[in-house]
């Protein structure tokens, strides 16, 4: 549905911190599903945990975030510039189901619930395979910053 080159259009993030790396679904104004692929090449892996490398919490909420960011652009043909950015409003019932390493494929299947003047909540849970490895319901807004 939208490669690497695509995704880079519309999300301002950038290595490190672009965590969405192709989207498989997209059901404009509804649902979006997305793969992140996590490589130990990664820089939180050196800290987080060295004899043991897992994906940090906070790492699998930001991709969800991220696709969620996607849909809406794509949604509403929202074009980002360099005034625009979409921040965190609010992360609640955060669960992780399983941990993330290095070697697997993240499935983010992210619903947008709501819309309302500029806050959207989302529902994103992410999966490796089959398994259930993270869900939170996600407050995102869009604003305008001065430079």
């Amino acid at each position: 549905m939208m490669d690497i080159h695509q995704i880079l259009k519309k999300l301002p993030h950038r290595y490190p911190i672009l965590l969405v790396d192709r989207v498989i679904e997209l059901e404009m104004g509804k649902r979006i599903r997305a793969l992140k692929n996590v490589t130990i090449n990664e820089p939180h892996f050196t800290g987080h945990f060295p004899h043991r490398p897992v994906m940090p919490g906070v790492m699998i909420l930001e991709a969800m975030a991220q696709a969620a960011t996607v849909l809406t652009l794509v949604s509403q043909g929202i074009e980002l510039d360099d005034k625009s950015v979409v921040y965190f409003a609010g992360i609640d019932a955060a669960r992780f189901k399983r941990p993330v390493e290095p070697g697997d494929q993240l499935v983010l299947d992210v619903t947008l619930d709501r819309a309302k003047a500029s806050i959207y909540k989302f529902t994103g849970r992410a999966y490796v395979g089959e398994e259930l490895a993270c869900e939170a319901e996600l407050l995102c807004t869009m604003r305008r910053v001065e430079s």
